[in-house]
């Protein structure tokens, strides 16, 4: 039987991907909680905060402006 290992590296990125489903109502709300989200997940998984946070924020912007109806 395999043995699931949670180390807090997995848990705090587990905690950023679900800020990502906190959307935001505004455009600025969507684009600084994404790239929170990007920027902790990044800092997690070892990248580099900066990028993650870019990244982050752009992704979740396209995706709420592309599906309003699910944020």
């Amino acid at each position: 039987m395999a043995q699931h290992v949670f180390t807090p590296t997995r848990i705090l990125a587990i905690c950023a991907l679900f800020g990502l489903s906190a959307c935001g109502d505004t455009l600025g709300e969507q684009a600084l909680l994404g790239g929170a989200a990007g920027a902790g997940t990044a800092v997690a998984t070892g990248g580099d905060p900066a990028t993650g946070a870019v990244v982050g924020g752009a992704a979740n912007v396209g995706y709420c402006q592309t599906y309003p109806e699910r944020c």
